[in-house]
């Protein structure tokens, strides 16, 4: 059994040990203990949350680990590299998520009425209204929006899952969150 000490191996011997399952799980207990620190720190430096930053640990091992199994990291000897490529990755998808969240919450408010930054919170007919002109929207145009925004998928996975080419999802969500706003506000109907 090798030491958790990170000189114990190098990176590449490190990476063959979990591709080839020699003592895997040692292996990747020694990537854990190698790594999620640095991960850790990274991610407090960049996500200004501690909660956030221990799961960016999960996400960025899980992912390394699952890729070191698949032989899919390129270049084991720079297996840092690797890692820190992967969690700007994750941090980047995080931060654009926040800010995609930022701007529905500042069009159509926090619909769990709790108040976000200098917004006033929602109120029920405001709820309300939301969710009748969500109603009223085609099938089409109400399943882009909830894949995108309550299932959270990118637009590749919902091209798939609509059967479209991924550059026509991006037409489809922003039309269909210009009839769900047009609704809200009254300038036209949903349709």
């Amino acid at each position: 059994m090798h030491e958790l000490d990170p000189k114990a191996s190098d990176d590449a011997g490190l990476v063959a040990r979990i591709v080839e399952d020699r003592d895997r799980r040692a292996a990747e207990a020694e990537l854990y203990a190698r790594f999620a620190r640095r991960i850790y720190l990274f991610g407090v430096a960049r996500l200004r949350s501690s909660a956030t930053a221990e799961d960016l640990v999960q996400d960025v091992l899980t992912t390394v680990i699952e890729r070191a199994r698949a032989g899919a990291v390129r270049e084991p000897d720079k297996l840092a590299s690797f890692v820190l490529g992967t969690c700007r990755l994750l941090v980047q998808n995080r931060v654009r998520d926040a800010a995609r969240r930022a701007r529905i919450l500042a069009l159509y408010g926090d619909p769990r009425g709790v108040s976000t930054s200098d917004h006033e919170p929602a109120d029920g007919k405001a709820l309300e209204r939301i969710a009748e002109c969500m109603h009223a929207l085609a099938d089409r145009d109400r399943t882009v929006l909830l894949l995108t925004f309550y299932a959270e998928l990118d637009g590749p996975a919902i091209a798939r899952e609509l059967g479209v080419e991924p550059s026509h999802v991006r037409v489809l969500r922003h039309r269909a969150l210009a009839r769900l706003q047009g609704c809200v506000t009254g300038r036209q109907e949903a349709s």
